[in-house]
C-alpha cells in the first residue's frame, strides 16, 4: 500500500511537471523565482557563503560537487518564507485553473 502510494505521487509529480512545461508556466515560476531571490538578497547571502566555503578548505581543495553539497542545505534553509508562500500559491492558482489534470 505504501509503495503503491509512492508511485501514485510520483507519477501524479511528473504529469503536474509535465503540464508545468507544456503550458510554459515552469519557466514564468522560475523567472519569478530568480528574481525574488535576488530582491530578496538570497544570492548575495550565498554566494558569500561559497567564498566562506572556499576560504575556510583552499581553493585547492574544493570541487563544485563538495560546493554544492555544502552551499544546498544553507541555500534551501535562506530561501524566505513568503517567496515559498508565492511561488505556492501561484502554483494553486495555475492548477485550479488548469483542473483537468
Amino acid at each position: 500500500m505504501v509503495v503503491s502510494k509512492m508511485n501514485k505521487d510520483a507519477q501524479m509529480r511528473a504529469t503536474i511537471n509535465q503540464k508545468l512545461i507544456e503550458t510554459g508556466e515552469r519557466e514564468c515560476l522560475k523567472e519569478l523565482l530568480r528574481a525574488k531571490l535576488i530582491e530578496c538578497g538570497w544570492k548575495d547571502q550565498l554566494k558569500a557563503h561559497c567564498k566562506e566555503v572556499i576560504k575556510e578548505k583552499g581553493l585547492e581543495h574544493v570541487t563544485v560537487d563538495d560546493l554544492v553539497a555544502e552551499i544546498t542545505p544553507k541555500g534551501r534553509a535562506l530561501v524566505p518564507d513568503s517567496v515559498k508562500k508565492e511561488l505556492l500559491q501561484r502554483i494553486r492558482t495555475f492548477f485550479a485553473q488548469h483542473a483537468s489534470l
